[in-house]
């Protein structure tokens, strides 16, 4: 994406209102809202990805049973807590597996319903499921380092990039030495298409919704797994999305997310 798309897509410095204000008043929901009927979801639905296939690039099939956390989930939610200060640690593959499934797995069909698309392990709105899930890792048994995106409909991965890119990562976000000396960073991507086609404005918000979901599922699965984890909101967007080749617009990265064996009690 070049630099003077994006100056043209920017609301002006000037303007008298804030854009999270003109955001909040477009995408409320009015009564008179007219939308979509069932088989136009349905039709239209059929013609995106369930997840982005990514074929041709290397896939790697992830392990079954997936690892089962021995807390309770009280104990999990009281504990949990960000962790900022990492040092290194090898994962599993089952745990990758672990995180990944709980976080956007696909737990149960839509057989008998009017939704377009199996259930997965967070609500979303219309079951639409817009999000996308790529990692970074250096650490994990059985995969190379490198950039890797997660295919829920299909329980696998497929490697996008080999090699330990962490140096770049960490000059994309605020606090660069979270993605220096954690194992893995997670990153939330929206493909707003597959929303806003039936919500409008609203099914932007549904995204950012969603993806808070997904991150406070990991959050606690890390926790569980004994493993530090914090969200990452302070990042440079355009630089992020340049990193995962997205074009920013309709597809762009919402939320990141670093796990790694903590170092601090975090709080």
């Amino acid at each position: 994406m070049n630099i003077d798309t994006w100056n043209e897509l920017l609301l002006p410095s000037t303007t008298e209102d804030a854009a999270w204000e003109l955001f909040h008043e477009n995408s409320k929901l009015g009564r008179y809202f007219q939308g979509l009927s069932e088989e136009q979801v349905v039709a239209k639905t059929k013609e995106l990805h369930e997840s982005l296939p990514f074929e041709g690039y290397p896939l790697i099939e992830l392990p079954a049973p997936l690892t089962a956390p021995t807390s309770s989930l009280s104990e999990t939610i009281l504990n949990r807590v960000s962790v900022r200060s990492f040092s290194p640690c090898t994962f599993s593959l089952k745990e990758i597996a672990t995180l990944l499934h709980h976080g956007y797995g696909v737990t149960r069909d839509n057989e008998g319903t009017n939704l377009p698309r199996p259930f997965r392990a967070v609500p979303s709105g219309g079951a639409l499921y817009p999000l996308e899930i790529f990692f970074h890792c250096i650490g994990v048994e059985d995969l190379l380092p490198g950039l890797y995106h997660y295919n829920a409909a299909g329980h696998h991965i497929r490697r996008l990039r080999e090699g330990d890119e962490r140096q770049t990562i960490a000059e994309s976000i605020i606090q660069p030495d979270v993605a220096l000396e954690s194992s893995l960073m997670i990153f939330m991507t929206a493909m707003f298409e597959r929303t806003v086609f039936k919500y409008g404005d609203r099914g932007y918000r549904f995204a950012f919704l969603e993806a808070g979901h997904i991150a406070q599922n990991i959050n606690l699965m890390a926790t569980a797994l004994k493993l530090g984890c914090v969200n990452i909101g302070g990042y440079y967007d355009r630089d992020v999305d340049a990193f995962l080749e997205l074009d920013g617009i309709m597809h762009s990265t919402i939320y990141l997310m670093a796990i790694g064996k903590p170092t601090s009690h975090g709080r």
